[in-house]
């Protein structure tokens, strides 16, 4: 039983800087995002040597443009020395010379680091004030008013900043250098070319019954696009344009303005509903501005272009595959990918477009899933469910339902394209079910004879429930034989099978030659970006052949580490192939001293995996002594159960029992509490919270599987993990960092925001700011974190937050950094704005508040691209055919202009190695390439618990650690409001100050690295 419903979209208006709002509602209008070119500062000598103060009018300072000793953007007090400020001067000529045949520059571009001053924030102008008179505001102060107004929107734009310019033509530092190919396939446009850019508004010719707008699917949009331009096809070529799937069509000739009318069905039995579909000219977007940018000529990037040219490149595969997210992934799954339990791995791509220094280029990147596989419902659940057996359903009718929930499903018993969402399982089954006549609500139909009178189908299960594909409380009941789940629905990894898991890893970690034979072989297929005719359509042309860079090999640092005997520190050297080293016979730079510590075992209940307690204690002391952390006897061993961990009151109860006969027995708050658990649990989450948050502990897990087993590397991981959780110093650099030598203390920061899953759309995003605390070591970090707005990516406390950080750092050492280095990660490039002129700025109006002004620099750090490295030969590549560490690119495939590059600082194990993308957005200390490059490998050999250099330098990923810390806090809230709720008979919304203490560390440990 089934009915068809319509829908209408509004227009609505939107777009702004940049162009078209891609997925949004807007109509798109807008300009070229980027402010005009930015006055650069000019180096003034002067007399003074007092202390530079920063003023509104900031500058940054590059490695071209300093002049002696001067540094930018300061006030200079009187004295001796060589200090000066800056004055603006008008901007230096661009590196001209005409593009080449692909609109991109001849040679790789460079031109000199951008320093614009900042300038203070411009307050509105003041409107006429009003006396409560009726007096007419006359037509010359509404001019003013005017005036006013244009002239404040362009202090603003003059006054907002660009990411700093690279500084030189890139680093020259090497032990080796290595061929290598880039996942860049170079793009040739016709820079003559003008591509039309339409609004597109699609509405229903009637309203639909109930007044509401509907919002239509992008299938549905798709499909009416698809009819209306293959109904008219003389005015409307359908293979000269590309849609974005929702307001946006992009036209290679120009298509006429105005309304379409369009007849769509849904399938058979469906009323075919009306839709007048509206074409509105937005913009010309003329291929010679993008010529330009690469050419020099221009200074903002043109990103309304590049964002209609990258909707032409995606056009084929999202009419050939299945767009999921940000990937594309065939229709049909390979038998050799079956993961069992009705879901199958897919293999697909990721690409996107990017300005590089060689010009325009496709990034194009392999792509692994888990999709459910397309096939009968009930088939997926003899497949999914263990013992699935439809003559006793009832026993798994629970199962089914948690199973199937949200799918989407197609129907067979009718002619139609339409998806369903499963809403859940009827209450009787099919024998029995009826639903109320349409034209004789007093009457019922079974459903039964309505099948079989209305689609000729005889049901065959009858003995269970159908599915209920009801949308806006209209029942539509369909049998189970006669659905199939539709294609493209993505299982989570995480609820896979162990075999499974094992087998979807393998499948993802693609090793490089591999790998890279597989993207270059989707870049040719049919389905793939250049299949079909439409890019050619547009004048496009990509080269099949990966681009060709030369790599730099940094060398690895010169550590420190202790002889355990004595604690003499020693300079080791690590590993040629993998930069790794071990700690035998080795002990960490300094070890806390261990004597208030207890262990509470949640595993003693659990008679297969219970803790060898008499076995695994004596092994982690004697690891920890041999590292030279004098771990002594444990206070207590409180013995306990895993059910615990689900009720938070009696956790916290335990919690502070332990702590308190502790503190009986040695007269001292604990150090440290050992927690073993037999396996997994969601208590973990309240454990950390309850014991972070309320009750100020640090704690350390560990599972009793691993414990028992006593291996060495285990247990030297765990007491480096808890040395570092108390602030002891497990690994140092044996030489200072590069181009931060001096008097003066610096402070590493690192930023991140953790957001909730796309599926929950109320849960806080959870900003985390990290700091180092130790100068010249710069090993030990305090962590501050915070809920904010629900996927909110700008960090609304920021200044407060390193405030606080920068003044713990003033209480530990007596004194404030003098330079601050700030790594934000988790943002895109259209983000960097945001990152720039709103976080920064928030950080320098805190610091003013109390009359503190150091030089800062700020890098965004980047995981989330597609570019991979692969090594052109046997010598190129280290044993797994990976990039070695240290692996460095700064030109070819970089921005054409701006300040960043790609470094692989671990050792690639498994699959293909992803390089960390470094992009610069702010530099007040003049980082030259070779400088800012080993500073951040070196410092990736400073992460407190492994003996490895990490892929990400340590202050993001700690950040990162801590963000994810406050998700298992708020997880672990969650839980608690469910459990008051379902025992009280009202429950209410934490307050924004209530949850903002819910977050709030315990005094006790927030200068502690306990997230480790």
């Amino acid at each position: 039983m089934e009915r068809s419903g319509g829908g209408y979209r509004g227009r609505g208006t939107g777009g702004g800087r940049g162009g078209y709002r891609g997925g949004g509602r807007g109509r798109g209008r807008g300009r070229n995002s980027g402010a005009d070119p930015q006055p650069r500062p000019q180096a003034v000598s002067g007399q003074g040597q007092g202390r530079a103060q920063w003023s509104p009018a900031h500058a940054q300072v590059g490695a071209d443009q300093r002049s002696g000793p001067a540094r930018g953007g300061y006030n200079v007090s009187s004295g001796r020395g060589g200090r000066g400020g800056w004055i603006p001067r008008p901007p230096p000529e661009r590196p001209s010379g005409s593009g080449g045949p692909d609109g991109g520059p001849r040679s790789s571009p460079w031109r000199p680091v951008s320093a614009s001053p900042p300038g203070p924030r411009v307050n509105a102008p003041d409107l006429p004030s009003s006396s409560g008179s009726t007096e007419l505001v006359t037509d010359s102060a509404v001019m003013n008013v005017s005036k006013q107004l244009a002239s404040t929107s362009l202090d603003q734009e003059r006054n907002r900043h660009n990411p700093i310019m690279r500084p030189d033509k890139g680093g020259v530092a090497a032990i080796a250098t290595v061929r290598l190919r880039v996942n860049h396939f170079p793009v040739k446009f016709n820079h003559a070319s003008i591509i039309t850019h339409y609004d597109v508004d699609v509405r229903p010719l009637e309203p639909s019954r109930h007044g509401r707008p509907e919002k239509l699917s992008k299938s549905r949009l798709s499909t009416i696009r698809k009819k209306v331009f293959t109904d008219n096809a003389s005015v409307l070529p359908l293979l000269m344009t590309a849609y974005d799937g929702e307001k946006n069509i992009f036209s290679a000739v120009p298509l006429p303005e105005g309304q379409f009318e369009v007849e769509y069905s849904e399938g058979e039995h469906y009323t075919s509903r009306k839709y007048i579909f509206s074409v509105t000219l937005v913009n010309e977007l003329k291929l010679c501005k993008l010529r330009d940018y690469f050419a020099g000529k221009v200074s903002s990037i043109p990103r309304e272009i590049l964002q209609g040219m990258d909707v032409v490149m995606k056009e084929n595969p999202v009419t050939h595959m299945i767009p999921v997210g940000r990937s594309f992934h065939p229709t049909e799954s390979h038998p050799d990918d079956d993961l069992g339990g009705g879901i199958t791995a897919s293999r697909g791509i990721q690409q996107s477009l990017k300005p590089t220094s060689q010009g325009l280029a496709l990034c194009l990147d392999y792509s692994v899933l888990a999709f459910r596989k397309k096939m009968p419902v009930i088939e997926f659940l003899a497949e999914h469910i263990r013992g699935f057996n439809l003559n006793n359903f009832e026993r798994f009718k629970q199962n089914v339902e948690q199973v199937l929930r949200d799918l989407k499903v197609t129907v067979t018993h009718r002619l139609t394209k339409q998806k369903y969402v499963i809403r859940g399982l009827t209450e009787e089954n099919t024998r029995n079910l009826s639903f109320p006549d349409a034209n004789a609500p007093q009457e019922n139909i079974r459903v039964v004879d309505y099948f079989l009178e209305k689609h000729n189908k005889t049901i065959t299960y009858l003995d269970i429930p159908c599915l209920d594909l009801g949308k806006n409380n209209r029942m539509n009941f369909v049998p189970m034989e006669f659905c199939v789940l539709a294609e493209g629905q993505v299982y989570p990894k995480e609820n896979l099978e162990r075999n499974s898991a094992l087998v979807l890893k393998d499948i993802s970690l693609a090793n490089p030659q591999e790998r890279q034979s597989r993207i270059c072989g989707m870049l040719q297929s049919e389905d793939g970006p250049c299949g079909g005719s439409i890019i050619q359509n547009f004048g496009l042309e990509v080269n099949p052949r990966m681009t060709s860079v030369i790599g730099r090999v940094i060398g690895p640092p010169a550590l420190k580490l202790a002889v355990p005997a004595t604690g003499k520190l020693m300079k080791i050297t690590v590993d040629k192939d993998r930069c790794q080293w071990n700690l035998v016979g080795k002990a960490v730079v300094e070890g806390k001293v261990i004597e208030r510590w207890a262990v509470i075992d949640f595993s003693h209940a659990d008679h297969r995996f219970r803790l060898n307690y008499d076995s695994f204690i004596p092994k982690l002391r004697d690891r920890c002594w041999r590292l030279g952390i004098r771990m002594e006897e444990p206070l207590l061993c409180q013995k306990s159960k895993m059910q615990i961990l689900s009720n938070d009151n009696e956790l916290r109860q335990l919690l502070e029992v332990v702590a308190s006969r502790a503190y009986k027995l040695c007269g001292g708050n604990l150090q440290f509490l050992l927690c073993v658990m037999s396996r997994k649990d969601n208590g973990y989450n309240s454990l950390k919270w309850i014991s972070e948050t309320k009750l100020g502990l640090v704690t350390q897990c560990c599972l009793s599987i691993h414990a028992n087993k006593g291996q060495d590397q285990y247990l030297a991981n765990l007491a480096l993990k808890i040395n570092a959780k108390l602030g002891g110093s497990n690994v140092e650099l044996n030489d200072q960092l590069p181009h931060l030598q001096g008097e003066g203390h610096v402070m590493f920061v690192g930023a991140d925001v953790n957001h909730p899953g796309s599926h929950d759309k109320t849960s806080p995003s959870i900003a985390a700011v990290v700091a180092t605390v130790n100068w010249p070591e710069a090993n030990r970090y305090a962590a501050r974190v915070r809920p904010q707005y629900h996927r909110k990516e700008q960090i609304q406390e920021f200044g407060e937050m390193c405030l606080e950080l920068v003044e713990y750092y003033d209480h530990l050492n007596n004194v404030k950094p003098e330079k601050i280095v700030l790594f934000r990660d988790g943002v895109s490039e259209g983000q960097f704005d945001m990152v720039l002129n709103k976080e920064l700025m928030d950080l320098k109006s805190a610091f003013q508040k109390i009359n503190y002004f150091p030089t800062i620099t700020l890098i965004v750090a980047q995981k989330r691209h597609q570019t991979r490295f692969f090594p052109e030969s046997q010598k190129d590549r280290g044993p797994t055919g990976n990039v070695s560490p240290g692996t460095v690119v700064d030109t070819i495939v970089v921005h054409p202009f701006e300040f960043d590059f790609y470094l692989c600082s671990h050792y690639g194990s498994l699959g293909t190695s992803k390089p960390t993308h470094y992009h610069v957005l702010w530099d007040e200390h003049g980082f030259s390439s070779d400088q800012l490059q080993k500073l951040i490998y070196n410092m990736c050999f400073t992460f407190a618990r492994c003996t490895k250099p990490v892929s990400l330098v340590p202050p993001v990923y700690y950040a990162d650690l801590v963000a994810y810390r406050g998700r298992l806090y708020h997880q672990a809230m969650e839980r608690q409001s469910l459990m008051s709720a379902s025992s009280s008979s009202s429950s209410s919304q934490p307050s924004a100050a209530s949850l903002h203490d819910c977050f709030k560390l315990h005094a006790d440990l927030e200068n502690l690295m306990f997230f480790v």
